[in-house]
């Protein structure tokens, strides 16, 4: 029993010395943005500024659209997100509920595109692209990720879960496939859906290299590339405005996942639980 406890003990305090590690990084970051450029290099470190330069977020507004920036990047990354679950829950639905011919070898292939990363589909998707005429607009930032094979295998493995039962009931009771989809699968595969979005949102609002390729003009740029290119402005010379600009980039996707954790967590935890 002795020996479990300090298990236990050993176990809380690698954890919280490796939460501290991982966090202070991003603490350094706030407390950067914060000072003002004397106190950056100084020889006696400090967490806590002198005086709190709230202003140092005015100025990078002065110097570049990050506001704009904003605005186009929550509207990529919803869109996205929209219409990828408007493809893969039916998608899901059907290979998970349905039997037809194929549909083991169609699946194969539908989720193919996890292994593929974005940069071997290139120049494929550019030419696609320009062929549309939808170089630096909005609707080509959100084109190329619209079908989601990830999220497909995800809701597809959730739906398999849920018993056979509750659809045998739900036919009974006259419902068709999309009254089955929205009032029994959908509810009940919540903390898969929340969680296919918090990577989703995540995974295009960090994205850098796509928005790099199709857009020339601040009125269609996201955040990453707003901040590059702040970067590249600034070349190095004023750090607490750099730390600043970086802050209005990370903070929203930090507090959508704080404020989504427990689903998160939640989906993992039940994972592995068969209905």
């Amino acid at each position: 029993m002795e020996e479990k406890k300090y298990e236990v003990v050993i176990k809380i305090f690698v954890l919280q010395l490796a939460s501290i590690i991982m966090i202070l990084p991003f603490v350094w970051l706030i407390s950067t943005a914060l000072k003002s450029p004397a106190e950056v290099f100084t020889e006696n470190l400090s967490l806590l500024p002198e005086t709190f330069r709230w202003s140092n977020f005015a100025a990078i507004m002065d110097q570049a659209p990050f506001w704009l920036y904003m605005g186009n990047t929550i509207i990529v990354c919803v869109g996205i997100l929209i219409i990828q679950l408007l493809l893969v829950i039916p998608a899901a639905y059907a290979f998970a509920r349905l039997e037809f011919p194929g549909k083991d070898i169609m699946f194969l292939l539908f989720v193919i595109q996890i292994m593929l990363p974005l940069e071997s589909i290139i120049i494929p998707n550019y030419l696609i692209t320009k062929n549309l005429g939808l170089l630096n607009t909005r609707t080509g930032l959100i084109l190329p990720f619209v079908a989601s094979g990830f999220g497909t295998f995800m809701l597809r493995q959730t739906f398999k879960q849920i018993p056979k039962s509750l659809e045998d009931a739900a036919l009974m009771d006259g419902a068709g496939h999309l009254r089955f989809i929205w009032h029994v699968l959908i509810p009940l595969s919540r903390p898969t859906i929340v969680t296919f979005s918090m990577i989703s949102i995540a995974t295009h609002w960090n994205d850098y290299f796509w928005p790099l390729i199709i857009t020339d003009t601040d009125n269609v740029r996201t955040l990453t590339i707003g901040l590059g290119m702040f970067v590249q402005q600034e070349s190095g010379s004023d750090w607490s405005l750099l730390m600043a600009a970086t802050l209005f980039v990370c903070a929203p996707i930090i507090a959508f996942f704080l404020a989504t954790q427990k689903t998160f967590i939640k989906n993992f935890l039940t994972s592995g639980i068969k209905g």
